[in-house]
């Protein structure tokens, strides 16, 4: 097999791009232990980097334990250094801590300039977050005036990355109508402020007051509402964290219902600490009556990698050919996935454990070859899972500590012992890889996957759906950079009945392309094979391997960008097709995927939600086609279309997560998953927008009562991304999870329509309002619902708490349509008095065909506003720090422009709520 093909990788990319985590993070005694701080490999060394995440945390544990009412502090960090940095006596080995499963990410802009401070989220309300971001210039201090001190902003993502709460401020909406007056969004609403407006012109720029727009009778486009220097309010952190009398979130007695923030759009209404209280970590700790410890770092650099093969080779593994797929898969893993550097050796076992390799440093296409070779070809006994993972222990103790070594583990066998070994596994510090093959492997393998932070996958006897070579090759490093790792760009099978071509394309995009490999399998003899690149040469040279049943290509060099051409003709028999590479270049991002489901766990009735993250560099891919395959133990597979659309399942359009609710369970067991994504020409890379999950960016501040400007954001440049388009295709595998509680056949109704997230309002005419949704479905994001149910209402929390007895409207002609489909309503409402400056409060329920009810949907609001008729005015002067305030009333803003006029230049103070 040809060589692995090293570069280095100088892009300022973040190591991490596309990773999901598996946070280690912990509660004990008030006090968060086992958070990971990583730098990334691509930040050039500085050590006092080191120094200034340590003052972060330090200072930010205070401010949490008040922030909480003394209920919670950060007590111990890992900081990850990178390998290339120098090595130093106090830096050790990580133990089950790698890039993977950091929590914070401190990695350089990507792209330059954008050092926006944010946490990604996935999930719902009160569901964890996957990871903060952070830059080595926020980290360094230099962007206080953006966003405010470090540690305060460090508090504001925590609440993001532990609690699931979101923002409380809005950058699409910064204003809104309140009974006739205008407010900012900001919770609470008795923080003060300006409302003004920067002009620039000629490169001279000028700070006045925002004028209204008479047709909605909000502030003019770019209006700003900037806080107060001084002010009496302490919250809230998730409004406003740089404000320096803000040091608590919003409850429930000083929470801005009203606001349209994506706090009360996606948590019902509920404040921040209405859901933190609704948390875990609340319901398991008291406040403290004692001052928190400061916390402790460790220091952690990563280190080569090291790698034990743990095979079965039990009796049962020459059913259904088990034996032949582990060699093939195995080959794939030692030719082409595991990276050029790392260590690895090879343990198999039945009753026993048998040593096939010692640690092997891969060097070489030889030292590769070599490996394969030991793979095993021949299964008798029973199954000792414990022996296996003891003898890989000391395979790795002969070299290196078993610290933050991996373990992957493969059994198709049952095994009542393997807990005897689970305190030793968790006292090796070893990362472990489970790898589950059909139905009748060991029922507690997944927890060593658990307790180590490692990978969980199974793979069915259905050879024709490549489950077992999906598990194998979805098995990069942890703590490879991203020009290193493998990525899958196919992976697909077929059971041929006669004698029939089987004809296919694989597109290889620009972003990869070195080490591309087509792996070819088979169940009885070698199929033919006919394999051609873009311009149409046929490629020749394929290596037959009879006794483990494939074929393999490396393509020499870079491959071809286009689209390659395969044909296959076998008779009756499964084939498989794979095909992986790596990034094509050391500068240029490869577009990624990576996939996963929401838990470990399914029960029965509870729904699973698989997400699949599709990015380039940080930029999210938008447009693509993205399928799910989820297949049973039964080996029925269910194919599922994710979506981008902020419905449903997915949390935020838009932002490159594609995700769906999975309801099909057929049977209780493991579950596989994977993802297929097929980029074409309407799939684009979107320029990043400001986070929506992140600290808010500060417009400007206010300084000796006079406004401070911040810059702008800097607009991104995409020029060195290849344009907008892309069109690529990938499979990754999204692990297993395990169901319970699954009812035998015929499974019954129990799935109602999913909630309505995105019902928005607006009027129309002088009267009528315009109503938008993405349909539900009838069991949460499938098929078709049954009816609608509309309320209205004056009062938001009637609405919200009383909704049953709130006015509903006539939906007689409102016929749902299929999942995911736009509906548009159009209603006069009736029954209430709809006049200038009234606000009104819309909510939406589906219902399905056996009257389950979806929960109610996030409310709607709209204000109508009916301009007064005045003859237009002579522009008043501007003025650097008005006087205006954003809950004055049209007649109050009327009286305000005589005044203006006849003052003159006379500021005034400015004072909101």
């Amino acid at each position: 097999m040809g060589s692995f093909k090293t570069s280095v990788f100088i892009l300022v990319l973040p190591l991490l791009e596309g990773a999901l985590s598996n946070s280690l993070i912990r509660l004990n005694n008030n006090g968060y232990e086992g958070i990971v701080i990583a730098i990334d490999p691509n930040v050039p060394e500085d050590e006092t980097l080191i120094q200034q995440i340590k003052d972060m945390v330090t200072q930010a544990s205070p401010f949490l334990f008040e922030a909480t009412e003394k209920r919670f502090y950060f007590k111990n960090v890992a900081i990850l250094i990178p390998e290339k940095w120098k090595k130093k006596p106090e830096y050790v080995r990580p133990k089950l801590e790698t890039y993977k499963n950091a929590d914070v990410l401190v990695a350089e802009p990507n792209p330059p300039g954008n050092d926006d401070p944010y946490t990604e989220q996935m999930g719902t309300c009160g569901e964890k977050g996957e990871r903060i971001y952070f830059t080595p210039e926020f980290i360094a201090g230099k962007k206080l005036h953006q966003y405010g001190r470090k540690e305060r902003v460090f508090v504001h993502e925590w609440a993001h990355l532990r609690w699931g709460v979101f923002n409380e401020y809005n950058n699409e909406q910064k204003f809104y109508l309140s009974k006739g007056k205008r407010e900012a969004v900001r919770c609470s609403a008795t923080i003060t402020g300006k409302t003004v407006v920067q002009v620039c012109q000629g490169g001279s720029c000028i700070t006045r007051r925002c004028k209204i727009d008479q047709v909605t009778g909000l502030y003019e486009k770019g209006c700003e509402f900037i806080p107060a220097d001084k002010q009496k309010e302490k919250a809230s952190i998730m409004f406003a964290q740089n404000v320096d009398s803000v040091v608590a979130f919003c409850s429930e007695k000083n929470h801005n219902k009203e606001a349209p923030n994506q706090q009360n759009q996606k948590c019902n209404l509920r404040s921040i600490w209405e859901v933190i209280r609704d948390s875990e970590d609340f319901k398991t700790t008291t406040p403290m009556t004692t001052q928190p410890p400061k916390p402790t770092f460790s220091l952690l650099q990563i280190t080569q990698r090291i790698v034990c093969l743990v095979l079965d080779k039990s009796g049962s593994m020459t059913l259904g050919d088990r034996l032949k797929r582990l060699n093939q898969a195995g080959k794939l893993f030692l030719l082409q996935t595991v990276e050029q550097g790392s260590w690895v050796g090879m343990v198999t076992f039945d009753n026993a454990a048998q040593v096939q390799s010692a640690l092997i440093q891969i060097n070489s296409g030889t030292d590769r070859n070599a490996l394969t070779k030991r793979l095993p070809t021949a299964a008798a006994g029973g199954t000792s899972i414990c022996t296996g993972l003891r003898s890989a222990f000391t395979v790795i103790r002969k070299k290196y500590p078993t610290d933050g070594a991996e373990i992957v583990l493969l059994t198709d066998g049952e095994d009542n012992t393997i807990s005897v070994c689970f305190n030793e596994v968790k006292q090796s510090g070893a990362i472990i890889h489970t790898v589950a093959l059909g139905p009748s492997a060991a029922k507690e393998l997944e927890e060593l996957s658990k307790m180590t932070g490692g990978l969980q996958t199974y793979a069915s006897d259905q050879a024709q759906n490549n489950g077992l070579i999906d598990a194998f090759g979805a098995l990069s490093s942890g703590n490879g950079a991203v020009s290193q790792r493998s990525i899958q760009l196919e992976s697909r099978g077929w059971t041929l009945q006669n004698t029939q071509w089987i004809n296919g394309t694989v597109i290889v995009d620009s972003t990869v392309g070195n080490d591309t490999l087509f792996l070819i399998t088979w169940t009885v003899q070698p199929p033919q094979i006919r394999l051609w690149d873009p311009s149409g040469k046929l490629q020749n040279g394929f290596l037959v391997d009879t006794h483990s049943r494939m074929a393999y290509l490396q393509i020499p060099g870079t491959a071809k960008v286009g689209v390659w051409n395969y044909s296959l003709q076998a008779s009756s028999q499964t084939l498989t097709l794979t095909v992986t590479s790596r990034a094509s270049s050391a500068t240029l991002p490869p577009v990624t995927v990576t996939s996963k489901m929401n838990k470990d766990t399914g029960k029965f009735p509870s729904p699973m939600v698989v997400y699949a993250k599709i990015h380039q560099g940080s930029l999210p891919i938008l447009g693509a086609s993205v399928t799910a395959l989820i297949e049973s133990e039964n080996g029925n597979t269910v194919t599922l279309e994710l979506l981008d659309n902020g419905a449903g399942a997915d949390a935020t359009k838009d932002d490159g997560i594609y995700s769906r609710y999975f309801t099909a369970y057929d049977t209780n067991g493991r579950y596989s998953v994977k993802v297929r994504a097929l980029g074409g020409v309407q799939t684009a890379r979107r320029r990043p927008m400001p986070q929506q999950n992140g600290a808010r960016y500060i417009p400007g501040w206010i300084e000796n009562g006079e406004v401070k400007w911040n810059p702008a954001r800097r607009e991104v440049n995409e020029d060195g991304l290849q344009g907008k388009k892309v069109c690529f295709s990938r499979t990754a595998s999204g692990g297993s999870f395990v169901a319970s509680n699954v009812p035998k056949a015929p499974i019954p109704d129990r799935f109602p329509p999913c909630q309505i997230t995105d019902l928005k309002a607006k009027i129309q005419g002088e009267s009528l309002i315009n109503l938008t949704w993405t349909a539900p479905g009838d069991d949460y994001d499938h098929g078709r619902a049954y009816k609608y149910i509309i309320g209205i209402s004056t009062n938001i929390l009637d609405l919200r708490d009383k909704f049953n007895e709130s006015v509903q409207v006539n939906t007689t002609d409102l016929i749902p349509q299929e999942a995911s489909a736009k509906e548009v309503f159009v209603f006069k409402p009736e029954s209430i008095a709809f006049e200038n400056g009234t606000d009104l409060y819309i909510a939406v329920q589906a219902v399905d065909k056996v009257n389950l009810m979806s929960e109610i949907s996030n409310i709607a609001r709209v204000s109508l506003f009916i301009p007064a008729q005045t003859p237009p005015e002579t522009p008043s002067p501007s003025l650097p720090c008005p006087d205006i305030n954003v809950n004055s009333t049209i007649p109050g803003i009327h009286i305000l422009k005589i005044m203006w006029k006849w003052l003159g230049e006379l500021q005034l103070s400015v004072a909101l709520g």
